[in-house]
């Protein structure tokens, strides 16, 4: 089923993103956590691409294990940074051969001393490859916040419109832990000429000191109210955990309430943390 079937079908969305392994001897293990959160019944799971492309073929074996084994929806990543057009290809025929409708089309982060040359510059190029095929509904990322690279959040916006404009059936969002500032981006866009959905990205923060890294990559600031807890709970695993969902959930059920209609929730293959967000929410989605 296409994510946009979805969205369209649904009062209330609720999505878990799964990211693979980086070796084959984790394989199992990974497969593992994401049997468990499938059992959740989400209304689609997405699996990342890993940096630099390296875990691609396991990749597109869990979407593949997904769609046949487990019966959920899924959305496969696929970044360019590290592939060349004949890469790209080769993926997307295999993601076609295996009946997955959906991708989430990604530029990717450019890994340091980078020297190669790139096919696909940008995400709209890769975005507009695999509009050519005519089968796919295509995901785009997109940063409440603007993207780390760019220089002001309507430069990004900008750049944002060109890639929706290559063909992008719907959005989802860089995580965020200020639901003010995602309302704020929704207005600029749709000013922008942007109408199509926006899913909003939500990380429950469990661990404290992953935090700040997390934050250079995704370009999102953190609330004062959040920062408190953070300096409170992080150095006990147990409690920030508690309390990274409990603030993950509050997040949920305000955008709901304001008529954001889809969540996707970065489990960070962590079923019990997906299970205790899904258990938070039984009587809303």
């Amino acid at each position: 089923m296409k994510i946009t079937d979805i969205l369209n079908s649904k009062k209330a969305v609720l999505s878990f993103e799964v990211f693979p392994p980086k070796t084959g001897d984790a394989f199992d293990g990974v497969v593992a956590a994401v049997d468990k959160i499938a059992s959740l019944r989400p209304d689609f799971m997405s699996v990342t691409y890993g940096a630099g492309g390296g875990t691609s073929e396991y990749s597109a074996a869990i979407a593949e294990h997904m769609k046949n084994d487990l019966g959920v929806t899924p959305l496969a990543h696929l970044s360019c940074i590290s592939s060349n057009r004949a890469d790209v290809h080769e993926k997307l025929l295999r993601l076609k051969n295996a009946g997955i409708e959906n991708i989430l089309a990604l530029r990717g982060d450019i890994p340091k001393d980078f020297a190669g040359n790139l096919d696909y510059a940008y995400a709209s190029q890769l975005v507009a490859e695999i509009k050519s095929y005519g089968c796919f509904c295509i995901g785009g990322a997109c940063y409440p916040e603007g993207h780390p690279e760019s220089g002001t959040l309507f430069s990004d916006i900008d750049n944002l419109k060109i890639k929706v404009d290559a063909g992008c059936d719907f959005l989802t969002s860089q995580m965020f832990f200020d639901n003010d500032a995602f309302y704020s981006f929704l207005s600029k866009i749709r000013e922008a000429g942007i109408y199509v959905p926006v899913i909003a990205g939500i990380m429950p923060v469990t661990n404290g000191k992953q935090i700040k890294r997390m934050m250079s990559l995704s370009g999102s600031t953190l609330p004062a109210r959040f920062k408190r807890i953070i300096d409170r709970f992080g150095d006990n695993p147990a409690a920030m955990t508690q309390a990274g969902i409990a603030y993950a959930t509050e997040q949920i059920i305000d955008l709901y309430a304001n008529g954001v209609k889809a969540v996707h929730v970065y489990s960070m293959n962590k079923p019990a943390v997906a299970a205790a967000i899904r258990a938070n929410l039984s009587e809303i989605v």
